[in-house]
């Protein structure tokens, strides 16, 4: 294969702490590597993409690429498109009515010249790319296409570790750092952190233990108050876990009783089962949307989970908070960082080759750090609860663990 002479990046789908710092790293790589090959940036992802909007990659931004990795977002902005879902792109005027998206993007590549795609994104973002992909090698077009995995939720099969997840853990307990002090302002106070996670509760259980191995850091001074209990979690419950609600209330009313306070971690996608059961018991209404899937921002389980455990608990005050937007959008750490550098560099070795895919260590391959093929990566992979670091955390906590739930997807 002949290297590339110009290479295309593009971020899409939702943000995540990694998007900044992965431009700005295959920049600075492809620069050390042979300056002479080309860099565009489409603007906001496959729209971006579609309408030939794109930003060329100047000297001035090689020089000062690394300023990228200080900040969070995309500054080349992203975008919610599937090139294969024609009816929207022609009700977004993407294309015009009768062309194929694939195609347009496709020739809009050829037009700018294109010989490697860079994506960055998470299930969809590379489930589109490998949908481009195998149109371009069906039609003949030798372009390669090159996957970043992004996903703060760190549920894409078959990668062990998505970028930006780490971050996303790491934020999310300093959030709740600060909430967590609001247990002072009232008596008999319940907390409840909702974590992003629709499907996955690794954001969860990451973010509860990364918050409770900080307290392990701090001073204390019981004699005025100040105890690492009532800073602590005292419940952590993600999707694939059941939740037992009546032995819970009363382990938790216990607590209360101790303590005055009760925090309690959340996935945003937990207990959806238990909150429908418990919906139509009482004989109300479950939204769902025109498919018939139940509508989850409107039960909202973090305020769910607070009504009905401040009931039980007796708590005279509920707070309910939720971290997602200050911890995607923040920048890489340095764990994050580097796995982001090991990636990368690996990205440009293979388009130095033409070898498409995405790169990720690969649990299926003994996680060894390859461009996994497209076909088969799929997002929807459920966090193991029997993980030893989860079942050390609940039981550090005095939880027991729920039974494994059955996660179809």
């Amino acid at each position: 294969m002949i290297k590339p002479k110009k290479v295309a990046i593009l971020t899409a789908g939702g943000l995540a702490p990694c998007l900044s710092s992965a431009i700005g790293a295959l920049i600075e790589r492809y620069t050390e590597i042979d300056p002479t090959i080309e860099i565009i940036c489409y603007r906001g992802g496959y729209k971006g993409l579609l309408l030939g909007d794109s930003i060329t990659v100047t000297p001035a931004i090689r020089e000062n690429a690394g300023i990228l990795h200080r900040y969070g977002g995309s500054p080349i902005g992203n975008s919610r498109v599937k090139l294969t879902n024609v009816k929207d792109c022609v009700k977004r005027g993407l294309v015009k009515e009768g062309e194929d998206p694939q195609k347009v993007a496709t020739e809009q590549l050829v037009r700018d010249g294109v010989d490697v795609l860079h994506t960055i994104g998470g299930d969809d973002t590379n489930t589109t790319a490998a949908e481009l992909a195998k149109f371009l090698e069906t039609n003949k077009y030798n372009l390669t296409v090159i996957g970043l995995p992004k996903t703060i939720d760190n549920d894409v099969y078959p990668i062990r570790q998505s970028l930006g997840a780490w971050t996303a853990a790491e934020h999310g307990s300093n959030n709740f750092a600060n909430v967590v002090a609001e247990h002072n302002a009232n008596p008999r106070m319940l907390i409840v952190h909702e974590v992003m996670g629709r499907n996955c509760g690794w954001l969860t259980a990451a973010t509860a233990r990364h918050y409770q191995e900080s307290l392990e850091r701090q001073d204390w001074l019981p004699e005025l108050g100040l105890t690492k209990e009532r800073f602590s979690v005292h419940a952590v419950y993600v999707p694939e876990m059941a939740v037992d609600f009546e032995a819970e209330a009363a382990r938790l009313h216990k607590l209360m009783d101790e303590i005055d306070n009760v925090n309690i971690f959340i996935s945003e996608g937990a207990g959806v089962d238990d909150i429908v059961r418990a919906m139509e018991a009482a004989s109300q209404t479950v939204p769902r949307d025109a498919f018939g899937h139940i509508k989850l921002d409107a039960i909202n389980p973090g305020a769910y989970f607070g009504k009905e455990f401040a009931a039980k608990l007796g708590a005279e005050k509920t707070l309910i908070q939720k971290s997602g937007y200050y911890s995607r959008a923040a920048a890489a750490n340095l764990a994050d960082q580097r796995l982001i550098k090991g990636c990368v560099d690996l990205a440009v070795e293979c388009a130095m080759r033409r070898e498409g895919g995405v790169i990720g260590h690969d649990e299926q391959r003994h996680n060894v750090l390859r461009a996994i093929e497209f076909e088969r990566i799929k997002g929807g992979k459920p966090f193991d609860i029997d993980t030893p670091w989860f079942e050390n955390l609940l039981a550090k906590i005095g939880q027991t663990k729920g039974a494994k739930v059955v996660v179809k997807h």
